[in-house]
């Protein structure tokens, strides 16, 4: 597995990251216990050191799915969380935002225990407070971050000028947004701003939550529990409509004699040395599929031919719904 240096702050991991969300939460089922452990830790034999999880995954389940796994590999891992949300008191769901500096300090170390380390390698914010100026979270990071409780400082789908703020106050490693062929707006504004201040960046849903994958189409019924039930671009008229991405990437992939989900990942990870993807799987097919990209190298022709078609294709439906893009909208 090649590696990757986020920015300039020195942190250096896998190419290819492991977004582990999905092992617990939000893509139906949480998927059977071993077999999560064994596809984490098959991750780590394929070269991954570099994985993310947030608390609010489950809640909680994801943490200490992943401080479980990676146990044995203390100290030839990365592995990133979150705060930023505040979870009701049964600890079954999200109930709004708190990036308040004491509930910063209290999710620090109840992620430490989950996760079973002594220091969190990458800690984001995992949406923006506008209750809390970043200038004050920054701050109480750069405290944990001197008290060697935290390595690294992230944020997530941070607007260009609330990165700036931040950086201002503790340099950021690492910055978390989506990020794919079917959804480009970081290139407007992020991808620069990323590049002046020498910040890294991960893309969440690499592959457009699978869509890209070539697997989905209008007739695909999710789980009840899946949250793409919820999701403006995944209504059936929407998937029919952006079927027509998908059409390129399988036939542009069929010529580079790679699958569509290869050739996305490689065009991401051709887009910047300092991007990183975090596809996330729940098959170890999938996690090798997936992996394999690292090695596809596409030429800057190939390149060209790839841009060109994506962009020829408008793609249909919002990411989220109204209520909850108010917390996802990066141009804050």
């Amino acid at each position: 597995m090649r590696t990757r240096k986020l920015g300039t702050s020195g942190l250096e991991v896998s190419a290819m990251g492991l977004g582990c969300m999905g092992l617990s939460a939000f893509y139906g089922p949480p998927t059977d216990h071993a077999a999560a452990i064994r596809l984490i830790r098959t991750a780590v034999e394929r070269g991954v050191n570099f994985f993310d999880t947030a608390e609010i995954y489950g809640p909680f389940a994801n943490e200490l799915l992943v401080g479980e796994a990676l146990e044995p590999f203390k100290g030839q891992v990365t592995i990133a969380t979150k705060f930023g949300f505040r979870i009701d008191a049964e600890g079954k769901q999200v109930a709004g935002l708190d990036s308040r500096p004491e509930h910063i300090r209290e999710v620090a170390e109840a992620s430490l225990k989950r996760l079973r380390v002594e220091t969190l390698d990458l800690f984001y914010q995992h949406r923006v407070d506008p209750a809390v100026p970043i200038e004050e979270v920054a701050g109480t990071v750069k405290e944990l971050i001197r008290a060697g409780k935290v390595r690294h400082f992230g944020l997530s789908e941070a607007s260009a000028e609330i990165v700036r703020r931040a950086h201002a106050v503790q340099p950021v490693t690492a910055l978390q947004s989506e990020y794919s062929l079917w959804w480009r707006e970081p290139e407007d504004t992020i991808l620069p701003m990323l590049e002046e201040f020498g910040i890294g960046f991960v893309p969440f849903s690499p592959l457009g939550r699978g869509f890209l994958t070539g697997k989905i189409d209008e007739s695909t019924q999710f789980d009840a529990s899946d949250f793409r039930n919820r999701l403006p671009r995944f209504s059936a008229e929407a998937r029919k409509a952006n079927q027509s991405l998908v059409d390129v990437l399988t036939a542009l992939a069929a010529q580079k004699q790679v699958t569509p989900a290869q050739l996305a990942l490689a065009w991401l990870l051709a887009q910047k040395p300092w991007i990183v993807p975090i596809p996330g799987t729940t098959k170890l097919s999938r996690l090798d599929e997936n992996l394999a990209a690292v090695d596809v190298e596409l030429t800057a022709a190939e390149l060209r031919q790839i841009d060109a078609a994506a962009k020829s294709v408008a793609v249909q439906g919002a990411r989220y719904p109204e209520e909850q893009a108010r917390l996802v909208r990066p141009s804050r």
